[in-house]
């Protein structure tokens, strides 16, 4: 059993704490969903139970966390990595190897295990998982959702009794985030206690025994599936919760653009080390479009998105903007990525200073505008880094918003945003096409497709086979798209 006693904690230099005089039991065997706007403390939670609080992240704190009847904060790392296993948002910070293979024994090898029986154990886990065409692949050229697959595996292969996943869909294509819901159904048939903290909840409420949410670092409602299923729509937004059922969401913007295209790519194809990642890609793009781009992890879409803007060289084919054909320099000073993994792209001392870094006399009004309008001025004397994902990811929208280039690219840019935040980028995003911005969307997020994109392109075995406009008519095929009933 989990017991949250009288639990509040504020971390080193917060002014205000994130959580709250939190109290809360967690059955063994019980799986609990953690959801609430970006910020609220969900993340905390998770951190109290797995140790990181305090052995890794300082603070104040009060009340006292135990877990099968042990004070968690009076146990040393090694005996809660025996018994907890951890799969974060960012799979990039729990990795130690290199190649995939090491990466999921790494857990069990540290356990001294006979290297034979590291071995059957590697081969079990990714056959259980279907992992196999993971196998002894470089981590470092996985995509963001195969990395995620591998973490999820290397806490597996652990066999803990209990886990803990903080946004553990972020960076997952639909069908890996249907192979994840059935990993959680197979470790809760398992007995093990589960605690999950996430935004995207669809794909979650029928698992979940007990559903946790947060409200400025205390806990605000806890329902059952059911009493969680009866809350309306709008009062699920109200709360800042994303939707439970993809099937009711439906393409509501439309794009009425009659400029000619300023952007054309004439048979593109990308490789990477001499391995074709996409070939023969067409396409042409009008300013104001909003464009998505869609396929399954590790489909080419990041690799495109680097091409696009000058950032990936190994390529053919011709990139033209404005009829002028475009080398990768030229296309660098056109264009602004947000990467999926912003952490690499946050260089400042504070928030205000982010949203202007390396750009040359920013207008200091559209800076406060701009952090306004995205709900960060409460964090603007901030550090970056101490910002939860989603509040990171903000920022990084931010930036491309005030950085003023014509060609906008954001990879994955609702990972780990709330109902509220995905809403005001989506928002946002529109107002920069209207300003003539040609801008493309890597993403799995079907309710942000619905209301931000004007069409969306798919990639699939190294072709792009569907350009489809988002609008009702075509809603059955981009639901085909993503796999929803």
């Amino acid at each position: 059993m989990i017991i949250f006693d009288h639990v509040s904690f504020s971390y080193q230099g917060q002014k205000h704490g994130s959580l709250r005089d939190v109290n809360l039991n967690v059955e063994d065997g019980e799986f609990v969903l953690f959801c609430g706007r970006s910020g609220c403390g969900k993340t905390t939670m998770t951190r109290l139970v797995n140790g990181l609080i305090p052995h890794f992240y300082t603070g104040q704190l009060e009340g006292s966390i135990t877990v099968g009847g042990e004070n968690i904060g009076e146990l040393p790392m090694y005996r809660i990595a025996g018994k907890i296993g951890s799969v974060f948002q960012n799979p990039r910070t729990q990795f130690f190897n290199v190649d995939t293979d090491s990466e999921i024994a790494f857990g069990i090898e540290n356990e001294a295990l006979p290297p034979q029986e590291l071995i059957s154990c590697v081969e079990r886990v990714t056959k259980e998982l279907n992992l196999q065409n993971l196998r002894d692949r470089n981590i470092f050229q996985l995509s963001g959702g195969e990395k995620q697959k591998i973490a999820f595996a290397s806490v597996y292969a652990m066999n803990p009794d209990m886990y803990l996943l903080d946004e553990p869909s972020s960076n997952l294509d639909m069908t890996a985030i249907r192979e994840l819901r059935e990993h959680l159904r197979l470790i809760k048939r398992q007995g093990k206690t589960i605690l999950v903290a996430e935004h995207r909840l669809y794909y979650l409420v029928d698992l979940a025994d007990r559903i946790v949410y947060m409200e400025d670092g205390q806990i605000s409602g806890i329902f059952t599936p059911k009493e969680f299923g009866q809350l309306s729509g709008e009062s699920r937004e109200k709360m800042g919760l994303r939707a439970i059922d993809l099937a009711e969401e439906h393409p509501s913007h439309v794009f009425l653009g009659t400029h000619p295209p300023i952007l054309e790519l004439r048979d593109v194809s990308l490789r990477h080390k001499n391995r074709i990642i996409l070939e023969h890609i067409s396409l042409t793009a009008m300013p104001g479009e909003i464009i998505g781009v869609v396929g399954h992890n590790g489909a080419g879409k990041s690799t495109f998105s680097r091409t696009l803007c000058g950032l990936h060289k190994d390529c053919e084919g011709q990139f033209l903007w404005g009829e002028k054909p475009r080398k990768p320099g030229e296309r660098l000073k056109l264009s602004y990525m947000v990467m999926q993994d912003v952490n690499y792209q946050l260089f400042a001392e504070s928030v205000e200073a982010e949203c202007s870094f390396g750009i040359s006399h920013p207008d200091q009004s559209i800076v406060e505008h701009t952090m306004d309008e995205l709900g960060l001025m409460q964090y603007r004397e901030r550090h970056p880094n101490t910002l939860s994902g989603g509040q990171k990811q903000r920022v990084a929208v931010a930036v491309s918003m005030i950085c003023g280039k014509d060609l906008l690219v954001f990879d994955e840019p609702t990972s780990g945003l709330d109902f509220d935040s995905m809403a005001q980028v989506a928002g946002l995003i529109k107002k920069l096409a209207a300003t003539g911005k040609v801008i493309f969307i890597v993403t799995h997020d079907y309710e942000f497709i619905c209301r931000t994109c004007s069409r969306v392109l798919h990639f699939d075995e190294g072709e792009m086979p569907n350009d489809v406009p988002v609008c009702i008519e075509q809603e059955k095929k981009i639901k085909e798209l993503f796999y929803i009933e």
